[in-house]
């Protein structure tokens, strides 16, 4: 199974508390963190939520 390298390019400052959420969930403490996930359904559905916060790449 792939894994999934996960940058946070942008602040979760000013979101919705659902997005915000997620950030947190995806294990982000802070910006210009990478973090590294597996590729399956439930991580791509959480990418899909703060598409625009972050830049994924495959590992």
């Amino acid at each position: 199974m792939a894994n999934l390298n996960i940058k946070l390019v942008k602040s979760a400052i000013g979101c919705k508390p659902n997005q915000r959420k997620t950030i947190e969930a995806l294990g982000f403490k802070k910006r210009e963190q990478v973090v590294v996930k597996p590729d399956n359904a439930q991580i791509r559905g959480m990418i899909n939520v703060v598409k625009h916060l972050v830049e994924v790449t495959e590992a």
